[in-house]
C-alpha cells in the first residue's frame, strides 16, 4: 500500500511539472499509468480504463488551479479568448463523458495513443493556416471549437491542451500565452468531466473499493497531495523557454505518450 501511495505522489509531482509546462492538465500522464497502476491492482478491464479517465478528470481540477494562478500572475492568460471557449467546453465535455461510456476501453486507449502522435506530428512539423499574426476566431468559431476541444478531452481524461495549445498556436497567439490560456480551458474540462463520471459510474459493480463513480479517490488523493506544487514549477519553466524550444519539447513528449498507447495495445 506504502509503495501504490509513494506512485500515486511521485506521478502527481510529474503531472504537476507537465501540467505548467505544457498547458496539458498532465492527463497525457496520469491515464496511462492508472491504466497500468489499476490493471495491478486487479481492478475490471471492464471499467479499468474508464476509471483511469475519470481519476485522471478529477485530478487536473486540482492541477489546473494551481497552473493557472502561476500563469495569470504572469499575465499570459487570455482571458478574452477563455470565455468563449469554455462555454463550449462545457458543453462538448459533457457530450464526451457520454461518449466514452458507450466505447471498450481498449478502443479508448488506441484512440488516444493515435491521436497524441497526430498532435505530436503537427506541433513539430505542422504550417500554420494564416498569414495573419494575431489572427484569431471569432466567438462563434470559439465557441465550437471549445466544445471540440471539451468532447474530445473528456472521452480521452486530458486537460484539453493536446488540443487547445496547437488550436491556439495554428491561429497566431504566442505560444506562453496558448499555454496559458490551455491551462485555463483545463478546469472547466475537468469538472464538468469529473462530475459527469461520478454519476456515469456510480453503482457499477466492477467498481474497486473506494470508488466514487468512475473516480478512484486513493489515487485522486495522492496524486493531488503533490501536483499542485510542481505545477507552478512547470510554469516558470514554461516562461523561461523560448516558443521554439517549448514547441519542440512538447512534441516530443505527445510522441513518447501516443507510442506507449499504441505499442502497449498492438504488443
Amino acid at each position: 500500500m506504502l509503495l501504490t501511495l509513494f506512485m500515486y505522489l511521485a506521478l502527481g509531482a510529474a503531472a504537476g511539472v507537465a501540467a505548467g509546462l505544457f498547458g496539458i492538465g498532465g492527463g497525457l500522464l496520469i491515464v496511462p499509468v492508472l491504466v497500468f497502476s489499476l490493471g495491478l491492482q486487479g481492478v475490471s478491464p471492464e471499467v479499468l480504463t474508464h476509471m483511469a479517465v475519470a481519476t485522471s478528470l478529477a485530478t487536473i481540477v486540482v492541477t489546473s488551479v494551481s497552473s493557472i494562478l502561476a500563469h495569470h500572475k504572469r499575465g499570459a492568460v487570455r482571458w478574452d479568448l477563455f470565455r468563449p471557449l469554455g462555454i463550449g467546453i462545457l458543453v462538448g465535455a459533457f457530450l464526451g463523458v457520454k461518449t466514452a461510456g458507450q466505447l471498450p476501453g481498449e478502443v479508448l486507449q488506441m484512440l488516444i495513443g493515435c491521436f497524441a502522435l497526430l498532435v505530436a506530428l503537427q506541433m513539430a512539423f505542422g504550417r500554420k493556416a494564416s498569414d495573419n499574426p494575431g489572427a484569431v476566431s471569432t466567438t462563434g468559431g470559439l465557441g465550437v471549437a471549445g466544445g471540440l476541444i471539451g468532447w474530445a478531452s473528456a472521452i480521452f481524461g486530458i486537460g484539453g491542451g493536446t488540443l487547445t495549445v496547437p488550436y491556439l498556436s495554428w491561429r497566431h497567439v504566442n505560444m506562453q500565452q496558448a499555454v496559458a490560456t490551455s491551462a485555463a480551458c483545463g478546469l472547466p474540462i475537468a469538472i464538468m468531466g469529473a462530475c459527469a463520471n461520478v454519476l456515469e459510474g456510480w453503482g457499477h459493480e466492477a467498481l474497486a473499493d473506494w470508488s466514487l463513480g468512475y473516480v478512484y479517490l486513493p489515487a485522486f488523493a495522492g496524486i493531488v497531495l503533490t501536483s499542485p506544487f510542481f505545477a507552478r514549477l512547470g510554469a516558470r519553466w514554461a516562461h523561461s523557454l523560448s516558443a521554439r524550444v517549448l514547441r519542440r519539447v512538447f512534441a516530443a513528449f505527445l510522441a513518447l505518450v501516443g507510442l506507449r498507447f499504441v505499442l502497449g495495445n498492438l504488443l
